[in-house]
């Protein structure tokens, strides 16, 4: 189906090897290096053994920094031009910052020739990963198909059935109900993660999450009223347990049983297995988010700052290819971090239609990689996370303070329209 992507890399990591003759062995030569942050620097550096140790003659070097701390650190280094690595990962949320502006290579350009790999990556991912002119500033390895969890013994319960959680988002949150009644569990951990889903889901494919394909922000549309509606709805009957996603008492209540479904990637039955609430295995099952919605939660790109040092870019555009075109590296890194393949070749692997045991037998990769495939293009936007802050901000003036909605979306609204056109 699809040519192989180690004989093809093989020819190319060669010619590039050729043509940086002698940098290698330069003495006080510089590292290549690659900046990452934490799980990903992990699979970086598994890679990186691999390639020193077939070009011994290549320092190599890995950076690693708290994930924020990461971003705030490359956002500085492209705009100042100091201290660059020669390689950048970037997660899904940051690349409209950075590939909206000019510190990324052009991918697409002859010197690269990004445009010949397109077809082998997820639709979307590839083409989240274009600036303003189209051009490939950025090749993606993995990504977090979005899915609903949920526990089977508190559904039982309550009396319900899955589809009582997936036929609407209204039929979810009133199943909610039913489950608070019924088990005095909660729906979900913080109403943030419902407001966001909605929003994203409904987002016209080719537009922004904020901002449309104009760049105009688009805050008091259906779809942010209606989230901001059932976010309010699920606050005034107590059914979010007001629990933030990694903190110590969202995980107790994971563990206790005491949170009934969990929205997100797929990449999360790993972290309840591994260390959030093993003790919950088979207790647990996924299904497509509510009203069939696709949408992915996080995801990884590497790319190559455009000041960085130009002897070494042919090396770190091979050793992009190597991070994000090897099939056999892509499965491995979705076995030992739960990081799904942005790659097409590496979802075709019968791991993918092995049982999960952690959701009790169930063939959920299967259907992750169904809603890879129909997940569509959302355009990133350099004021996405600002846009992000300024509608979480507003919800809580809703759900704290009694801010009537239409207002708080045009407060929104208007801020974004100020910041946009700074």
């Amino acid at each position: 189906m699809l040519d192989s992507p180690s004989l093809h890399r093989r020819h190319l990591l060669a010619a590039a090897l050729g043509g940086a003759a002698g940098l290698g062995h330069a003495k006080g030569q510089a590292p290549l290096t690659v900046a990452a942050f934490p799980l990903v620097d992990v699979i970086a550096k598994d890679v990186l053994k691999g390639w020193s140790q077939r070009h011994p003659e290549i320092r190599t070097e890995v950076i690693s920094r708290q994930y924020d701390d990461h971003h705030t650190a490359m956002t500085t280094a492209l705009s100042t031009s100091g201290h660059l690595p020669d390689v950048i990962a970037l997660e899904t949320s940051y690349l409209g910052r950075f590939s909206l502006g000019t510190g990324l290579e052009d991918l697409s350009a002859p010197a690269f020739g990004a445009e010949r790999f397109k077809d082998r990556f997820v639709s979307f991912a590839i083409e989240t990963a274009r600036n303003r002119e189209g051009a490939i500033v950025a090749l993606p390895t993995d990504i977090g198909p979005g899915s609903l969890f949920y526990r089977t013994d508190l559904l039982a319960q309550a009396g319900l059935k899955e589809a009582d959680l997936t036929q609407s988002w209204e039929s979810y949150v009133d199943a909610g109900l039913q489950l608070k009644a019924k088990t005095g569990a909660y729906l979900i951990g913080d109403v943030r993660l419902l407001k966001d889903i909605i929003v994203r889901g409904g987002t016209p494919p080719g537009e922004g999450q904020f901002f449309d394909n104009q760049g105009r922000a688009q805050i008091t549309s259906p779809r942010f009223v209606r989230a901001f509606e059932l976010a309010q709805k699920v606050r005034r009957q107590k059914l979010d347990a007001r629990v933030e996603v990694w903190f110590n008492d969202w995980a107790e209540m994971l563990k206790r049983g005491r949170l009934a479904t969990e929205l997100s990637g797929g990449w999360m039955a790993g972290q309840m297995a591994n260390w959030v609430a093993p003790g919950t295995a088979g207790k647990w099952r996924v299904a497509q988010l509510p009203e069939n919605t696709y949408c992915s939660y996080g995801g990884t790109y590497y790319a190559i700052p455009r000041r960085s040092a130009p002897e070494r870019k042919q090396l770190a555009w091979q050793l992009v290819q190597e991070l994000t075109l090897d099939r056999a590296r892509q499965l491995e890194a979705f076995k030992s971090q739960d990081a799904f393949p942005a790659l097409l070749d590496a979802q075709q692997d019968a791991f993918f239609d092995q049982p999960v045991p952690f959701l009790g037998g169930q063939h959920a990769r299967v259907l992750w990689r169904e809603a890879a495939r129909r997940i569509p293009v959302v355009k990133m936007h350099k004021q996405h996370k600002f846009a992000d802050e300024v509608i979480n901000a507003e919800l809580d003036n809703v759900l704290e303070y009694g801010k009537p909605i239409p207002q708080a979306l045009e407060d929104a609204q208007a801020l974004l329209v100020h910041r946009a056109n700074r």
